[in-house]
C-alpha cells in the first residue's frame, strides 16, 4: 500500500477502489459466514439471524457511519448480552425473542441519539481493567454454554457458574461423533495459524471447520435419524444436530414485540445492549485506526449513528445487535481494502453465499460452531489475559477480577458499573486524600493548556489523573492543532490512572500521524506495582533507575564502540508505520535504542526493542523485537523481502490483481525460490537487484528485510535479541549499506560526462 496516497472516500472512492474493495470483502465474507452463524446459534437465536445482521451491518451502516476500513456485524462480545435478556425477559409465551427484538431496536435508536449529540466518547470513561473483565467474563459465559454442545450433552443448569460445574457431571453422557467434530475443529483453529503457508491462509481457519465437519457429517450421514453403536452404548445422529437455516432468506424474518416496554427488566436488557455494544463499537473503532495504512481517523459519533441504524433496523427483521468487529476488520485490511465499502461488498457477498450455499450449510453440525465459539471464549478468558494484566499492576489484576465475578453473579450492565465504582473506591483509597478532596483534584481547574513562546504547548495536568478526568483531558487536547509539538506535564499529579495514561498514549499516536509530537513528562517522581509504562502510578517517591543485566550489556558495548545508548520508553515511533510489516501491527513503544552511523559512507542506523501489538483489540498479543533501522544515503525501491515457503506461490495471480506480487527472477533462480519479494513498481525493483545484491543476500543470514524507499528495515526473529545479535545486526547493516553506497557511486560515475574526450 501507498500510504502516502490517502484514498479518495464517498461514491469517487467507491468509484476508483471498488476493484481491492470487492477482492477484500470476498476474504471478509468468507470469515464472517461461519463467526455468523455461530454467534447468533450461541445467543439462543436462529442461526440464520446473525447472517441477516451481517448482512445489514454491511448494507445499511456503511453510508452512514464515520470510520473507514472497519467491518460491522453481530460479535462473540454480544452473546452474554442477548442470552442474559432473553433469560431476563422469558415469560413462557414463547415471544422471549421478539421482546429482545425490540430492546435491539430500541437500543439502536439510543446509539443513534448518542451519535447525533456527540455523546460517542463518554464510553471512553470505562476503566480498561473493567472493560477487559467483561471481555473475560464474557468469555466464560460462552465457553460454558458452547462446551456442552462440544460435547454433545445436554445441561440442566443456566447459571454461568452451574453450567460450568456441569461439564464434569456431563462426561459420561459425551457423544463421541460431536466430541470427535469439536477437537478437530479447535485443532484446525490453533494448528492452521501457525501454519506458514498462503495456501491455508487464504480462506480463514474457521471455513476450513467447516468444510472438515461437513465431511464428517456427510460420512455419519448426518441428515437421516438413525444411532450407531460405540462400545456399549448407542449414540443418536440426525438432522436435529445441523445447522437449521431456511431455503428463503424471507422466512427468516422475525418482528418486534413493544409489549413489555413498560416492564423494567426490558430496559435492563436495552441499556445492557446499548452500553456493551457502545463501548465495544467505539473500542474496535480506535483499534482500527491504529491498523488503517493510510493513518484516517474515524468519527467516532458519526460510527455510532451508522451501527445503532443497522441495529434499529436488524432488530426489525430479526437480527442481533450490530458493532464493529476487529478480526474481520483486520482481515479487511490484509487483504489491501482502501475504503468503507468494502463493508458494503460483504453485506452484497453473504447474501450471494446464502442463496448459493443454503443447502450445505444445512448440512454442516451444529459442533462445527461450537468448535468454533469454545476456541473464541477461550481466546477470551485464556490464562494470558491474567498474565498480561497482571503484568500492569497487581491492582489491575483485581479490578479485573472483581468485574468478572459480578458480572458472572448478576449481569454485563451490573458487572461494568460495579467494576467501575469499586475501581474508583480504589484509586480513593490509594491518593490518601477526602473523598471531596479526590473529586475536587479529579476535576481541577489547575489542569490546562499553554501556548509556549517557541510555538509549542505544554498540557499541565494536576491533582487526581483517573478515568474520570479524561472527558475535561479530551477538551483540553481537542484545541491543540493536530501537527503541534505538545509537552504533557504530570509532575504536578497525585494519581495517575492507567486508563488515563491510555488516552494520552492515543492522543499521542494521533499527533504523530498528523505531524505532531508528544513528550509525556512528570513520572520520575512516581511509583507503581508495575514496571509496565501505562501502570497506575502514584506520586510517593523517585523510581529505581537500576539497569537491567542485558540493559548493561548493550550499554558497554555502546560505550566501547562509541555509540548512543537510551534504555528509556520513547513512544514517538511512527516512522516504523513507514515499513509493511508495521502498517497492520501497531508499534506501542521503542527501548534500549543504540543508536550510531557508518561515518565513512553517512549511513545512520538505530536498533531498538519495540513492542507491538499483533491480532483482536481484546484478545491482541504483545510482542516484543529487536529491530534495526537502515538510513540511507540514497532512494531505492520500495519492497519487503523475507524467506520463501513451498506452497506460498500458488496465490502469486490473485495478489498481483491486488496490486502485489512475488517478483521472481528468471537468472537466479535459486534466489528466488529462496526469498519472497514484493513490491509494486516491479521494474525499480528489478532494477536494484543487480548480480551483487542477489549475491551478497545469497551469502548472508536470512532476516526480514524490507525498504520504504528512504530506510530499510531488518530484523531475525519475533524476539529480544542478544548482545552478539546485536553485533551481528551492526555488521550486516554495515556490509549492506556499503554495498548500497557502492552501487550509488558506480552509477554516479556512470552518468559522470569523459572531459578528455575529442570532440
Amino acid at each position: 500500500m501507498d500510504i502516502h496516497e490517502v484514498p479518495q472516500s464517498g461514491w469517487k472512492g467507491m468509484v476508483k477502489h471498488w476493484r481491492s474493495d470487492f477482492l477484500a470483502a470476498i476474504s471478509v465474507s468468507l470469515v464472517a459466514l461461519p463467526l455468523g452463524l455461530g454467534v447468533a446459534a450461541a445467543s439462543g437465536a436462529p442461526p440464520i439471524a446473525g447472517l441477516i445482521s451481517a448482512i445489514i451491518g454491511g448494507i445499511v451502516a456503511t453510508p452512514f457511519r464515520g470510520s473507514h476500513l472497519a467491518i460491522n456485524g453481530p460479535a462473540a462480545g454480544l452473546i452474554a448480552v442477548i442470552l442474559s435478556a432473553i433469560h431476563s425477559l422469558n415469560d413462557g409465551s414463547g415471544q422471549t425473542l421478539n421482546y429482545v427484538l425490540a430492546a435491539t431496536v430500541v437500543a439502536g435508536i439510543i446509539q443513534v441519539l448518542l451519535g447525533l449529540f456527540k455523546l460517542g466518547r463518554i464510553a471512553e470513561i470505562i476503566p480498561s481493567s473493567v472493560i477487559q473483565g467483561i471481555m473475560v467474563a464474557i468469555g466464560i459465559i460462552i465457553f460454558s454454554t458452547q462446551i456442552h454442545v462440544a460435547m454433545g450433552t445436554d445441561p440442566t443448569s443456566t447459571n454461568t457458574i452451574d453450567l460450568l460445574k456441569e461439564v464434569f457431571q456431563q462426561l459420561p453422557n459425551i457423544h463421541p461423533v460431536i466430541l470427535g467434530i469439536s477437537i478437530v475443529g479447535i485443532t484446525l483453529l490453533v494448528v492452521i495459524p501457525k501454519i506458514q503457508s498462503r495456501l491455508l491462509h487464504y480462506f480463514p481457519a474457521s471455513l476450513w471447520v467447516l468444510v472438515v465437519s461437513f465431511a464428517v457429517a456427510y460420512f455419519f450421514n448426518f441428515s437421516a435419524d438413525h444411532s450407531i453403536n460405540i462400545g456399549n452404548r448407542s449414540y443418536p445422529i440426525g438432522p436435529h444436530q445441523l445447522i437449521d437455516i431456511p431455503d428463503n432468506l424471507l422466512d427468516a424474518i422475525m418482528f418486534p414485540d413493544f409489549s413489555r416496554i413498560a416492564d423494567y427488566r426490558f430496559w435492563v436488557a436495552v441499556l445492557s445492549i446499548t452500553l456493551i455494544a457502545s463501548v465495544q463499537t467505539l473500542a474496535m473503532a480506535k483499534a482500527v485506526d491504529r491498523l488503517d495504512p493510510y493513518r484516517r481517523k474515524s468519527d467516532l459519533n458519526k460510527d455510532l449513528v451508522g451501527v445503532g441504524l443497522a441495529t434499529a433496523v436488524a432488530g426489525a427483521v430479526g437480527g442481533l445487535p450490530i458493532i464493529t468487529v476487529i478480526v474481520r476488520s483486520t482481515v479487511n485490511i490484509s487483504n489491501n481494502a482502501h475504503t468503507k465499502w468494502s463493508n458494503f461488498y460483504h453485506g452484497i457477498l453473504i447474501i450471494v453465499f446464502i442463496f448459493l450455499l443454503a443447502p450445505v450449510i444445512q448440512k454442516i453440525p451444529m459442533a462445527a460452531l461450537a468448535a468454533i465459539l469454545v476456541y473464541i471464549g477461550f481466546r477470551l478468558a485464556s490464562p494470558k489475559v491474567f498474565k498480561k494484566i497482571y503484568a500492569m499492576g497487581i491492582e489491575q489484576l483485581i479490578f479485573m477480577v472483581v468485574t468478572i465475578a459480578i458480572t458472572l453473579y448478576s449481569d454485563l450492565l451490573w458487572g461494568i458499573l460495579g467494576g467501575s465504582l469499586f475501581t474508583l473506591l480504589v484509586h480513593i483509597l490509594l491518593s490518601r486524600i477526602p473523598i471531596g478532596e479526590f473529586f475536587r483534584e479529579t476535576f481541577s481547574n489547575s489542569t490546562n493548556v499553554f501556548l509556549n513562546k517557541e510555538g509549542s504547548y505544554h498540557l499541565k495536568v494536576d491533582g487526581i489523573a483517573s478515568f474520570l478526568a479524561i472527558p475535561k483531558i479530551s477538551r483540553l487536547t481537542n484545541t491543540i492543532p493536530k501537527n503541534a509539538e505538545v509537552n504533557i506535564d504530570l509532575s504536578n499529579t497525585r494519581l495517575v490512572g492507567m486508563t488515563f495514561m491510555d488516552h494520552l498514549v492515543d492522543y499521542l499516536k494521533i499527533q504523530q500521524d498528523t505531524g505532531g509530537k508528544v513528550m509525556i513528562t512528570g513520572l520520575e517522581t512516581h511509583v507503581s506495582s508495575s514496571t509496565h509504562n501505562r501502570a497506575l502510578k502514584i506520586s510517593l517517591t523517585s523510581l529505581s533507575t537500576k539497569l537491567t543485566p542485558r540493559q548493561v550489556r548493550l550499554q558497554n558495548l555502546a560505550e566501547e564502540k562509541g555509540y548512543e545508548f537510551a534504555n528509556h520508553v520513547d513512544w514517538n515511533t511512527s516512522y516504523l508505520r513507514n515499513f509493511h510489516f508495521f502498517e497492520i501491527r501497531p508499534v506501542e513503544r521503542k527501548t534500549n535504542s543504540i543508536k550510531g552511523s557508518f561515518a565513512d559512507i553517512d549511513v545512520s542506523w538505530e536498533i531498538a526493542d519495540v513492542t507491538f501489538s499483533e491480532g483482536a483489540a481484546f484478545t491482541a498479543e504483545t510482542f516484543n523485537a529487536t529491530v534495526m533501522v537502515l538510513k540511507l544515503d540514497q532512494n531505492i525501491p520500495i519492497f519487503s523481502m523475507e524467506k520463501e515457503g513451498v506452497f506460498e506461490r500458488i496465490f502469486d495471480r490473485v495478489l498481483a490483481f491486488s496490486g502485489y506480487k512475488d517478483i521472481d527472477f528468471e537468472m537466479y533462480a535459486d534466489f528466488s525460490k529462496k526469498f519472497l519479494i514484493m513490491g509494486k513498481d516491479e521494474q525499480n525493483i528489478r532494477s536494484f537487484f543487480n548480480d551483487q545484491i542477489v549475491r551478497f543476500f545469497e551469502n548472508k543470514q536470512v532476516y526480514h528485510l524490507e525498504s520504504n524507499g528512504e530506510a530499510m528495515l531488518i530484523f531475525d526473529k519475533v524476539k529480544l535479541a542478544r548482545t552478539d545479535e546485536t553485533i551481528a545486526f551492526i555488521d550486516y547493516g554495515e556490509a549492506l549499506a556499503k554495498l548500497l553506497h557502492g552501487k550509488r557511486l558506480d552509477l554516479a560515475t556512470q552518468d559522470v560526462p569523459n572531459t578528455n574526450a575529442r570532440t
